[in-house]
């Protein structure tokens, strides 16, 4: 037997090293760590992590077959680190096998889509299995990182082997020709058995329900962010996990809303007894992200990440806390609530309370279930809490994970991004006609050049004509409106992978792709780009004139609406501009954009897109050109509304309400229905409007939502109120309030009127009651209304109006309930029948409610509120004082139409 050559020596002790047996985690007796270097021999040292990666060749984890199946390539590579140098390319399936002991383990795949010899990135779509669980399907590396402006992508995975091999899979699709699959490293560390905690509290119902989840279910690490703190490479993770900890920066809605803490007290961070140090690195408790010191500010504001993920999954959602600043010491000091996707998941959250004290690191986990398929956006937010009366308006978060779950048939893959639009030549297909080109080129080169610099100068003439025209009426709008020339800019918002902008350590802009994914100097925008339409700030100038006051439609909580006009003046809208000094604003701008971007119905206000420059908040709708309904009801010069309008009018706003509860993929519950935010269109359509306080329903199994109470005073459903238990009925309930009020013609709650008249809603249940409802009809219906479509109207109003929620009909019968009154009031019509009502002219002394006497009295029906104390007065019924902290002012995004008497 020949002896080993030294270099077969270093191999074997190199491969033996990454490989071995020490005392690890209690629930795995062998720590494993594997590094390897796929398409190559031999070893090579990362010198950023200092960490050693192996060639697969050298390898006992691929075989002989692989010289058939798979092809070596040398790598031209822009990434000259290791393991993105080679690469192994597959044309026809193959496994890797990993000889592992059982438990649990991180498992890291590389990728750097480029051309490997005759190998085009664009062809390579390919599936990835790791034992039962599906990693990635028909996946295309080079699409991603296109769609996210990044060079190379890391996919980090958390699987559980119960087996002693871990079979390791590439296939390439069947679904694109020259499909190939390939990979460039693949990386394989020992995880802690318990890393992720077996009793995790829902989102969205308020109760601490446990989550049971199976051992062997996979997770797939979609962000891992050290929240106001730095990027952590592996060398500094704790518990030998080797993960990456990322800068959330680029995640944040906007720069202004934070601030970033510092662990500049010198606390010291210690880890409590039930507390592993391997749940997170000391590094990330030491640094955090608050609302700031403000508290007024804080107050009309979220703490908000943005996180593009892939929808129609489970998430697991780790949230990382640590006091870390005096005065900070004791409990009720800063409490917040913790939303994720507008649900409320954790009220009343104090991190001294939680953790024991500052210094003391805690964390809590949240599973949610995503609806649909593709990318989606997901909010976590993060509010101050008024019910406590806290010290301090503010929160914190000092680290934040989040995790796609096996949940169904152990998948985890998503499906690839929109692929960004590319030159359609590729000069790598050109193959022999290659010099044919060229020689085109340089004809067309020289015919071309000299017409396109004299057109050139043609264009520059024209262009310093126009300019010098205009320039004064620049320089007076950008005064006015404060136009800079920024531009729409993006950050990536995806899983972790590294920016081109990050990889060449360059800080020049990138302006060379379009849609998500875009890195442009320091600026953050995460909005949704791919929903709805993104204007720049110039643009709503250019369209309102400046925002000019003449062009004002009318001014709410969030602040002015303007008539606009975009697309060269082809196109009215309407656009609603944030007052930095509104007690309303951010968390219901995110709101609408997120819900209205994704539904479309005939009976709602089609959104068409949002400016967030220059940290202005804007939303700009299709213009409606009557306004709101409460406009046409009392209060308004205008000709009053026929009955058969009116009817007309609710039919077509329960068609939307119905749609929002049972036509979309999840039932969405409005939380705001009211006159002002049912909006009449050119031709008197009715659609309901203003989604800022929407949330999304109750799941299968949940009866309710538990929820803050918001709403407006007056509409506000009392078991709501009484309970905090939100349902679809809820809408319902306001959504009686409103036939009411179209009945009546008057304002909801009127505080100077008799205690027993106050409230709308309780002032005709009592009339119907006794019998005299229709005395309190606006005096305009007087006649003209049949006996029997006035009777089904009023039972169908009352019915909404039932204490209980169970009790209510659904949208489905109200609207059922009113088209069939329509018929009976057409009918009647033909037909000539008697009608309800006085027919003398003669008023009874309760009709002074009507419309003619209501021009100069109070209402606060357009109150969108948020009630977080224990007492309000709600009509008639005393429950004690209003407190000024927990009930605000405003009407958010209503009041398109009709600026005055509000």
């Amino acid at each position: 037997m020949n002896c080993a050559t030294s270099t077969e020596i270093l191999i074997f002790l190199s491969l033996w090293s990454l490989h071995f047996t020490v005392p690890a985690f209690a629930a795995n007796s062998t720590f494993t760590h594997i590094l390897l270097s796929c398409g190559t021999s031999g070893t090579f040292l990362d010198t950023v992590n200092n960490r050693t990666w192996v060639g697969d060749i050298d390898s006992q984890y691929i075989s002989d077959e692989a010289s058939q199946n798979s092809r070596i390539q040398d790598q031209y590579s822009l990434v000259p680190t290791v393991p993105f140098s080679t690469a192994r390319i597959f044309t026809t399936n193959y496994t890797y096998k990993f000889p592992l002991s059982a438990g649990r383990y991180f498992l890291r795949l590389y990728f750097y889509p480029a051309k490997y010899s005759n190998y085009l990135a664009a062809d390579s779509f390919f599936t990835a299995a790791a034992g039962l669980y599906t990693l990635l399907s028909n996946f295309s590396a080079l699409i991603t990182v296109n769609a996210l402006n990044y060079t190379y992508l890391i996919r980090e995975f958390s699987i559980n082997v119960d087996s002693i091999t871990l079979n390791l899979n590439f296939a390439p699709s069947t679904e694109h020709p020259n499909a190939f699959a390939f990979i460039n490293g693949i990386e394989i560390v020992s995880s802690p058995e318990d890393i992720f905690s077996k009793s995790t509290a829902y989102n969205g119902d308020g109760t601490e329900r446990i989550f049971s989840y199976d051992q062997g279910m996979a997770f797939q690490t979609m962000y891992r962010l050290n929240v106001g703190g730095q990027s952590l490479s592996p060398s500094k993770d704790s518990g030998n996990l080797y993960r990456s900890w990322h800068d959330d920066s680029n995640y944040t809605f906007g720069a202004s809303f934070s601030v970033t803490l510092a662990n500049d007290d010198n606390v010291t961070i210690e880890y409590p007894a039930n507390m592993p140090q391997y749940i997170a690195p000391v590094s990330v408790y030491e640094t955090a992200r608050s609302m700031g010191p403000n508290s007024q500010f804080n107050l009309k504001h979220n703490l908000t990440w943005i996180l593009t993920v892939d929808a129609g999954f489970y998430y697991l959602l780790r949230f990382h806390f640590c006091e870390i600043q005096y005065p900070m010491t004791k409990s009720n000091q800063r409490v917040f609530f913790i939303d994720i996707n507008n649900q409320t998941a954790q009220t009343q959250f104090d991190v001294i309370a939680y953790s024991g004290g500052i210094g003391k690191p805690v964390y809590r986990d949240y599973v949610v279930l995503t609806v649909g398929s593709g990318q989606m956006d997901m909010w976590v937010a993060l509010h101050p809490d008024l019910s406590t009366k806290t010290e301090y308006y503010d929160a914190i978060l000092n680290g934040l994970e989040v995790f796609k779950m096996s949940m169904v048939e152990n998948n985890l893959a998503g499906l690839n991004p929109v692929p960004i639009a590319q030159n359609t030549f590729d000069p790598n297909r050109a193959n022999g006609k290659k010099s044919n080109k060229i020689n085109a080129k340089i004809i067309g080169l020289a015919v071309g050049v000299p017409c396109a610099i004299l057109l050139f100068c043609l264009l520059v003439f024209i262009f310093l004509s126009v300019t010098c025209k205009r320039q004064k009426k620049k320089e007076k709008e950008s005064e006015d409106g404060k136009i800079t020339d920024g531009t729409t800019v993006w950050t990536p918002l995806s899983l972790y992978g590294i920016s081109n902008s990050q990889s060449d350590n360059s800080t020049k802009t990138n302006t060379t792709g379009t849609g998500i994914g875009m890195r442009m100097g320091s600026y953050n925008s995460p909005l949704p780009a791919n929903l709805c339409r993104h204007f720049t700030f110039t643009e709503i100038l250019t369209a309102t004139k400046g925002f000019d006051e003449s062009l004002v439609l009318g001014v709410g909580g969030f602040g002015k609406v303007y008539q606009g006009e975009i697309d060269n003046g082809l196109t009215k809208v309407a656009i609603k501009r944030a007052n930095p000094l509104s007690e309303q604003g951010f968390r219901e701008f995110q709101t609408e954009i997120e819900m209205l971007s994704k539904l479309r119905h005939r009976h709602l206000v089609s959104l068409i897109g949002y400016c967030e420059e220059n940290n202005e908040m804007i939303l700009v709708y299709d213009y409606m050109a009557h306004g709101t309904l409460r406009k046409h009801l009392y209060k308004s010069h205008s000709a009053p509304l026929t009955w058969n309008q009116r009817l007309e009018i609710c039919i077509g706003a329960a068609r939307g309400l119905h749609y929002l509860h049972t036509g979309a993929k999840h039932t969405v519950i409005h939380r705001d229905v009211k006159t002002t935010n049912i909006l009449l269109d050119e031709k008197w359509v009715a659609k309901v409007s203003d989604f800022g306080l929407s949330k999304t329903g109750p799941t299968l199994d949940q009866t309710h939502v538990s929820t803050v109470v918001k709403g407006s005073i007056g509409y506000l459903d009392p078991e709501y109120f009484k309970r905090h238990q939100l349902t679809d009925k809820s809408d319902v309930y306001s959504f009686g309030v409103v036939l009411f009020e179209v009945l009546c013609a008057r304002p909801v709650i009127i505080n100077n009127l008799p205690k027993e008249e106050v409230n709308l809603a309780e002032w005709a249940l009592f009339c119907q009651r006794k019998g005299v409802l229709e005395e309190i009809i606006d005096p305009y219906l007087r006649g003209k209304i049949a006996p029997q479509c006035f009777k089904k109207f009023a039972e169908t109003a009352v019915k909404c109006l039932a204490e209980q929620g169970v009790e209510r009909p659904t949208m489905g019968d109200v609207l059922w309930n009113l088209e069939f009154a329509l018929q009976l009031q057409e009918s009647a019509e033909e037909s000539g029948s008697l009608i309800a009502g006085t027919t003398s002219g003669e008023e009874t002394p309760l009709v002074h409610h009507g419309r003619k006497e209501m021009s100069d009295e109070p209402s606060t029906d357009t109150t969108t509120t948020s009630i977080t104390a224990s007492t309000v007065s709600m009509g008639g019924r005393s429950i004690g004082s209003v407190d000024s902290d927990g009930l605000t002012s405003s009407a958010v995004f209503s009041q398109l139409m009709n600026p005055k008497g509000r």
